[in-house]
């Protein structure tokens, strides 16, 4: 009965569809402490800055590296970063990302790598790419 009941179980398990990971949620970055709150926009993904190291300093930071003069007075806090990312359900591309260290915008894709490990990779050109590892906070 034991072993039926087991065997019965492991078949359901085994028989259920595995699920990707969902991107959307609250992701850690490596580099300066920052938080991005990746969401469905329409049929695509974007994500938006939430915090930083300098935004904890300074609420009001400005986009003041951003390569359009124009908009380096918008505010950095819920400045959108990520999108246009399409596809899914375990890697999103087409999407552009917004660096505002360096004030440019490149190339993306996001690849899912677990329920709480995704890998963001940037690109000027291909093979001229960057990737980071971001964790998921929730």
């Amino acid at each position: 009965m034991r072993t039926t009941l087991f065997t019965a179980l492991a078949a359901a398990l085994l028989a259920t569809p595995a699920f990707a990971a969902d991107p959307t949620g609250l992701w850690q970055t490596p580099t300066r402490s920052g938080q991005v709150e990746i969401s469905k926009c329409g049929a695509s993904l974007c994500g938006r800055l939430v915090s930083s190291e300098g935004l904890k300093a300074d609420p009001a930071l400005k986009d003041v590296n951003n390569s359009n003069a124009s908009l380096r007075g918008r505010a950095l806090k819920g400045l959108t970063i990520l999108t246009g990312f399409s596809g899914g359900p375990q890697e999103w591309t087409g999407g552009s990302i917004y660096n505002a260290e360096d004030g440019k915008t490149y190339s993306g894709t996001i690849t899912m790598d677990g329920d709480n490990t995704l890998k963001l990779r940037g690109c000027v050109v291909v093979p001229l790419c960057k990737t980071q590892v971001w964790t998921r906070l929730r």
